[in-house]
């Protein structure tokens, strides 16, 4: 075993350099020139202010202590300890001396298992400068000083500030993982080395022999080694830049970081504590595969040890020891003896979990354990779903002999203990879907005890709905208890017409209702009230059922329970195709015809459906069925469409739809609405008839007519003979013997005036012509318009406006 090669570094008159002031004293024999210039990096030390001129031993003794320790990897590792002395040789103040120590190998195996920090304090350390420039290789192992997991527990449970361990801990592990440094301020050195000591026994071994550090440094700042001491008097200062490289524990003034990141295992380590930590580290040896780096791989290893040692895991080390132990094959039989560890201490694990451990205990060769919680988690997994458990895992089917037979044992122990309907419903979904076959007896006897439940329920909600469907349709037995519970139903109790509008019986079908007109007479009610669009033909397969014809008022109204009026246009036309004509009809069917035709018509596609119904209800063997009253209202309606179909003239076409019922029936209104006024002016207009009978159209017909005729004017490219029929007619108006309100005379007015300035000299021609006959002087004018119109269109309707006003109504005086 190779020793720890020697070198003394202080200000000195005899040395290496052949002269006097900072220099090495003294080295072993194979230390190199690297080795030197490693340690002369390291050796520099600065004392507090106030502590610069000590030169008494008691003044020295107060003086900060660096024990430092950068591990080298290959190169080997490298521990200091730097004490100030004082004054050199000359007597000038600032002189330190380093004792450092360096081997080749790793530091921990040959300074016989110990770690870097335990040397503080050690009696190999010296201060005294050597008569030599050679001193021996040091042998392992390295005498330890006074520092031990005993002594980090008492300095903890005696320190103000022990609760920061944990974010000290944490923040250590982000250095060595992000080559960060922690900064640490106490008292005294001493207890910084404690606090240092204590981290590095917490840390996994591997990680420990990697962590650098120094107790003491004047200026933190210029170092960027992992864990860095330094005291109050040294007065360190950090600035804004320094925040995301140094996190700084200040124990002496009481600052800390605001949050450190802190992962379960720093918190598993911490309640294990550091006097029992060793142990624990030298079990994790037996579970950890070599390859561990971060807190997350190190943590399931060093949960499965503390839970082999007795330790109490948390939710997130449990969780831990289970995402890690299903690919831990490096255990071996192991992974058994973990999974027992959990299993026996951890009983409210999800399936997920159990599922886990049952992997393990039989990849562990541990049959009895494997056999035991496949049991647990069979009963698990049937317990969270029938309780309705988020996720639970549906059935699957049991084909094992053995297995079918403890399950079918359980699902009836279940039976009993089943807190409600739903349980229950979940039940015998479970039973279907494992395909359990359970006495025929017993499974009719439970689904028709349930289906009765289920009526007599209310307040089903969305989830029971939806599984009480799958049941139905897919477990035959509880079909079939249901139909017979609702036949129960009705034969007990009148008054329940509206069963199969309510939940479960809705689920029925009419292939589960065969051989029971009664219940289908029912059904098809519920369904129809569920399908509107469907009831004209439930109906009639109601009627078949019944050996009816037609149908009373009692049907009626039970399958038309909106307000009147209760049949639609295209529902009575339906009815009134499919009624057997020539046959009577119950008053009612009159009654609901009349209430139909006679409804408010509110669009145009509502008065086209009506025209439908009207024309239906007017074949052979139909029209008997209606009242008078609608027989006539029908009537109208036709004759007005064919009217508006058939007429050749347009004071004519409205001369027709001046009648009573205009104002009585909702459906000529709407004709007259909708379909009057486009066709007037589709046809030509008689100017004679017009210009009398306009004031006999109505305020409604007349206003939309003269404000049509007038948009047409204005913007039709072209003038047709029709629309110059009904220019022609308004402008020949005749005042005196038409009474028009003022808007419609202002409407004349502003026709006239247009045209005078805007029409073609050639339609003006034909304007004056068609107005002659009706007014020779207004005829003129317009002639004299058309004459000139082509240059000396402005002129000439100056002329008409100082001759007659065209707003003036009579022309002739003009």
């Amino acid at each position: 075993m190779s020793g720890f090669q020697q070198l003394y570094y202080t200000s000195c008159e005899h040395g290496l350099s052949g002269s006097s002031g900072f220099q090495f004293n003294a080295v072993s024999e194979r230390v190199s020139a690297g080795i030197r210039h490693q340690v002369e990096g390291l050796a520099g030390y600065e004392p507090p202010r106030s502590l610069v001129e000590s030169d008494t031993p008691e003044l020295l003794a107060r003086c900060p202590v660096n024990l430092c320790h950068a591990p080298g990897g290959r190169s080997g590792a490298t521990t200091l300890c730097v004490r100030y002395v004082g004054r050199d040789s000359a007597r000038r103040f600032g002189n330190y001396f380093a004792h450092a120590l360096h081997t080749e190998g790793e530091f921990t195996p040959d300074s016989g298992g110990l770690l870097a920090i335990e040397l503080w304090d050690s009696p190999l350390w010296t201060a005294r400068v050597a008569d030599t420039t050679g001193i021996p290789e040091l042998p392992a192992p390295l005498p330890r000083g006074p520092l031990s997991p005993r002594s980090a527990r008492a300095f903890l449970r005696a320190h103000p500030h022990a609760e920061q361990l944990p974010a000290l801990l944490a923040a250590v592990f982000t250095a060595l993982a992000q080559d960060g440094s922690v900064v640490v301020i106490d008292d005294t050195t001493e207890r910084i080395a404690h606090w240092f000591a204590t981290v590095c026994y917490l840390l996994p071994p591997p990680l420990a022999r990697t962590l650098s550090f120094a107790t003491y440094l004047f200026r933190p700042t210029r170092s960027r080694l992992h864990l860095i001491g330094t005291v109050p008097e040294a007065h360190p200062e950090f600035g804004p830049d320094d925040e995301e490289s140094y996190t700084v524990f200040d124990f002496s003034a009481g600052r800390f970081p605001e949050v450190v990141p802190t992962h379960h295992l720093v918190r598993l380590l911490t309640r294990i504590g550091v006097g029992s930590i060793r142990s624990v580290w030298s079990w994790t040896a037996e579970y950890a595969h070599g390859q561990e780096r971060t807190p997350g791989d190190w943590h399931a290893p060093v949960a499965a040890a503390a839970a082999a040692g007795g330790t109490e895991l948390t939710d997130a080390d449990v969780r831990a020891v289970l995402d890690w132990l299903s690919g831990a094959e490096h255990l071996g039989a192991r992974r058994a003896a973990v999974a027992a560890d959990i299993h026996h201490k951890h009983r409210d694990l999800d399936d997920d979990q159990l599922s886990v451990l049952s992997a393990a205990a039989r990849a562990g060769g541990d049959a009895a354990l494997h056999q035991e919680l496949e049991g647990e988690l069979h009963q698990s997994r049937i317990r969270a779903y029938v309780t309705g458990v988020a996720n639970a895992p549906g059935p699957v089917p049991i084909t094992r002999p053995a297995e079918r037979e403890r399950a079918t044992a359980l699902w009836r122990r279940l039976l009993g203990e089943a807190a409600d309907s739903r349980q229950r419903v979940r039940l015998l979904l479970w039973m279907a879907g494992a395909r359990l076959t359970p006495p025929p007896e017993l499974l009719a006897a439970q689904c028709l005890d349930l289906a009765r439940t289920l009526l007599g329920a209310s307040g089903a909600g969305q989830g029971l709905r939806e599984e009480v469907a799958r049941l139905v349709h897919g477990l035959p037995e509880f079909r079939a208890g249901l139909a017979t519970a609702v036949q129960e139903v009705l034969n007990e109790r009148g008054g329940q017409e509206q069963l199969f509008a309510q939940f479960p019986a809705e689920l029925l079908g009419e292939r589960d209702l065969g051989g029971r007109p009664r219940l289908l007479e029912y059904y098809w009610r519920a369904q129809a009230e569920r399908q509107p669009g469907r009831t004209v033909e439930l109906l009639f397969r109601i009627l078949e059922v019944r050996g009816q014809d037609s149908p009373d008022a009692e049907l009626l109204r039970g399958l038309w329970r909106q307000p009147s009026p209760a049949w639609t246009y295209q529902d009575a036309t339906e009815i009134a195709r499919r009624l057997p004509p020539g046959r009577p009809v119950d008053e009612a069917v009159a009654e609901w015809f009349d209430r139909a035709v006679k409804q408010e018509v509110r669009d145009e596609q509502g008065l086209r459906d009506c025209l439908v119904l009207c024309d239906a209800l007017t074949a052979p063997g139909r029209s008997a069925w209606l009242r008078a009253v609608t027989r006539e209202c029908v009537e109208t309606v036709l004759r007005l469409d064919a009217a508006l179909r058939e007429a050749t003239e347009a004071t004519a076409l409205a001369r027709a739809f001046r009648i009573p019922q205009i104002g009585a029936w909702s459906a000529p209104r709407a004709l007259k609405r909708y379909r009057l006024l486009p066709a007037m002016l589709r046809l030509p207009a008689d100017p004679a008839r017009l210009r009398t009978e306009i004031a006999e159209f109505g305020f409604s017909l007349a206003d939309g007519y003269l404000r049509a005729v007038q948009r047409a004017a204005v913007t039709s490219a072209r003038v047709d003979e029709v629309l110059l029929s009904h220019v022609t007619g308004v402008i020949a108006v005749n005042a005196e013997r038409v009474a028009l309100p003022q808007s419609h005379l202002e409407i004349v007015g502003t026709l006239r005036l247009h045209t005078s300035q805007h029409w073609r000299s050639e339609d003006l021609d034909r304007l004056a012509r068609a107005l002659r006959p009706y007014d020779a002087r207004l005829a003129d004018t317009y002639q004299e318009c058309a004459e000139n119109r082509l240059g000396r269109v402005q002129k000439w309707s100056r002329k008409i406006g100082r001759r007659r006003s065209p707003n003036d109504p009579r022309p002739e005086e003009a």
